[in-house]
């Protein structure tokens, strides 16, 4: 809007007033700012200025929900609320824009319309004038769902990679739904029948209409705020289309996808599709199928454990058969069951070993004892005394050297002459050259 057309700036400040002559009436403000309880402007121009203001503001299209229609002569009167806040305003609409609608107007009907701000300066009143009235059809709400859609999934609010898991066991469940609704009775009564133990956090607010987005959020952060709770879930029966829509929200789908706790969606039945099922972890076609997933069915659980428990008996049987067996068959081992038999053969062993030993020892000194007569009866052979035995004599001079050349004895010299036994003392009495074997 053009602020310049408001009251307090409609007139030039201060020091640009031209000062009135001394003696003359007081001129009225230029300025409603400037106006004083000594000074004051007559209701008319506060009106007509107001309606100036007014008059200047563009026309602006708007979207909300028909909420009361009271038809006159030549006016409705429409009062309108906002699709999300809790927002109303009457809308005045002339015969004329009425007649162009392919049909009335009913409580609860989404409509776009044109409004234009009007001051009405005699009695003070502001009221909306409609302008071209146009019902949002269900093509037009499809077609924004569709875009809605398109842009979410472009931003990764669909992947399957955010979408976190169900706990396997939830100790306490947070159930928006509607108060006293069937929706909230379906999902209680089919998890507690499935598993006796679960809590419930429950959070009933509108799930219809407008301001319900708001509400759902609002019960949505609440529970998520919670450590104790395990799982959400947002529940609501079947309906017709327009009554899903705030299931729809963008709002509500951003904060369903920044919740840190898993989200159920169970909204409607098996063909109602909200663009909540996209962003929530799990979908559950119906509140009763909801829940059903939350928690387990004990009944399964209780087999699941009987089996398990089954398998393991089996398996340490099993393992202690084995483990049985294998022993019997290391007791009855000929080591185990005669161990004195692995003494015996190391004795026999010992025994062979030792009379090897002793035969080689034997037989070395048996041979080195034969060597040893060898060479004793070489020696005795090389011996001068085998020389002697055989007739042979050794002649010593009177120092004991041995005299074997006969020139070299002289006549009437003492010899000594050593026989195999005994010794003979001689004189030499001639010394002839004489070889052996001559004459």
């Amino acid at each position: 809007m053009d602020t310049s057309s408001s009251p307090s700036a409609a007139f030039p400040p201060d020091a640009e007033r031209s000062a009135a002559p001394a003696g003359a009436p007081a001129e009225l403000p230029r300025l409603a700012r400037d106006t004083t309880p000594e000074n004051p402007w007559p209701l008319s121009k506060l009106s007509h200025s107001l309606h100036g203001w007014v008059q200047k503001a563009p026309d602006a299209w708007v979207e909300g929900q028909v909420i009361e229609v009271n038809e006159r002569a030549r006016v409705c009167y429409v009062t309108l609320r906002d699709l999300q806040e809790e927002v109303s305003v009457n809308v005045t609409l002339f015969k004329n824009e009425m007649a162009r609608l392919e049909r009335p107007l009913e409580r609860g009907s989404r409509v776009v319309v044109s409004l234009k701000a009007d001051f009405y300066v005699k009695t003070g009143r502001l009221s909306m004038l409609g302008r071209d009235i146009r019902p949002v059809g269900l093509g037009d709400l499809l077609e924004r769902l569709e875009r809605l859609r398109r842009s979410l999934a472009d931003e990764g609010l669909f992947d399957q990679a955010h979408k976190k898991p169900l706990p396997v066991l939830p100790h306490r469940v947070g159930l928006i739904t509607g108060r006293n609704s069937d929706a909230e009775k379906d999902v209680v009564r089919n998890a507690t029948n499935r598993w006796p133990g679960v809590q419930f956090e429950i959070r009933e607010v509108p799930v219809q209409g407008s301001g319900s987005a708001r509400a759902v959020i609002g019960a949505l952060q609440e529970l998520d705020a919670q450590d104790e709770v395990d799982v959400i879930v947002i529940a609501r029966g079947g309906g017709a289309f327009e009554d899903l829509l705030s299931f729809s929200d963008e709002s509500l789908l951003r904060a369903v996808f920044a919740a840190r706790t898993p989200v159920v969606s169970a909204i409607g039945h098996e063909n109602d599709q909200p663009l909540l099922d996209h962003v929530a972890d799990v979908r559950a076609s119906t509140p009763t199928d909801a829940g059903k997933r939350i928690v387990p069915d004990v009944q399964d659980e209780r087999l699941r454990l009987g089996q398990a428990r089954a398998a393991l008996d089996r398996a340490v049987g099993s393992m202690l058969d084995r483990e049985q067996h294998g022993l019997d068959t290391v007791r009855s081992r000929p080591v185990l069951a005669q161990p004195e038999g692995m003494i015996l053969v190391r004795e026999e062993d010992v025994d062979r070993l030792r009379s090897r030993a002793w035969s080689a020892a034997n037989s070395l000194a048996l041979r080195a004892q034969d060597s040893v007569v060898q060479l004793r009866a070489r020696v005795r052979a090389l011996s001068p005394q085998q020389t002697l035995d055989r007739g042979y004599a050794v002649v010593q001079t009177a120092d004991g050297s041995v005299l074997t050349d006969a020139a070299r004895a002289e006549t009437g010299q003492s010899l000594t002459v050593r026989l195999a036994a005994g010794e003979l003392g001689v004189d030499v009495t001639a010394a002839s050259t004489r070889q052996p074997g001559e004459r």
